[in-house]
């Protein structure tokens, strides 16, 4: 079984084929963080680990580098320490360091594990120009469980071509929490937990652990609403 802890908000380290890898390092205090439109985004939480208790991290698994809630400075100074950052190819260039881009469907073998890059769509369909390129992850192995993680993802037909295409998956790491920041009439710009329970289905998940959905202000949805949504959908066995 893949072994995930989750410290708050996208972050999560995730056990795999002998690595050790992190989602989206955010590690700064509850506050106000801009958000590079002139607007803010609101931490309401601390994270539940400090960087120093994390141990090793082998390599971060980096949806993208835009947006505070992702990526914040305490993130950007752990990144200078791990050995490699996977992310979009943008990001990998404003970053620089030991930061890697992957286009989508692009794969890098790290020891024993295999990443492979696969889509993400931050809001509503053309909403790229304004949220920007995002990426999430698969990772696969000989002998290993299959596990995606979704990244800032609300599109449900990105699901479905990632489970077309590398499925059936073990366990699903689903930034969900309905995230909402006034863009595109207040649009999605990730699942909310209806759509979480949904994506469980679609992919055949066996487990879905749930991130992106609690300690900052414009995530709608917590773990509560989460859990009545894989009630109503019979799979909370899953969750």
């Amino acid at each position: 079984m893949t072994d995930i802890r989750v410290f708050g908000g996208p972050t999560a380290l995730i056990e795999f084929g002998g690595l050790r890898f992190l989602t989206d390092p955010t590690f700064d205090p509850p506050g106000d963080y801009p958000r590079g439109d002139g607007r803010f985004l609101t931490k309401t939480a601390p994270s539940t680990i400090d960087p120093s208790g994390l141990g090793p991290v082998d390599v971060v698994l980096l949806s993208h580098d835009q947006h505070p809630d992702n990526l914040d400075r305490s993130g950007r100074k752990l990144l200078t320490r791990v050995p490699l950052t996977l992310t979009t190819r943008g990001g990998a260039g404003r970053l620089a360091g030991t930061a890697r881009g992957l286009a989508p469907w692009e794969s890098i073998h790290v020891k024993d594990v295999t990443v492979t890059a696969v889509p993400a769509q931050h809001g509503p369909e053309g909403c790229e120009p304004v949220t920007g390129e995002v990426i999430g992850f698969v990772l696969t192995g000989d002998g290993l469980p299959t596990t995606y993680v979704s990244g800032d993802n609300a599109s449900l037909e990105v699901v479905r071509q990632i489970a077309d295409r590398l499925g059936p998956i073990d366990t699903a790491v689903i930034f969900a929490g309905g995230a909402r920041a006034g863009l595109f009439d207040n649009a999605l710009l990730t699942l909310d937990s209806a759509m979480a329970a949904e994506a469980a289905v679609i992919t055949g998940a066996r487990r879905v652990v749930p991130v992106h959905c609690d300690s900052w202000a414009h995530f709608t949805e917590g773990r509560d609403v989460i859990e009545r949504a894989f009630a109503a959908a019979g799979i909370s066995d899953k969750l």
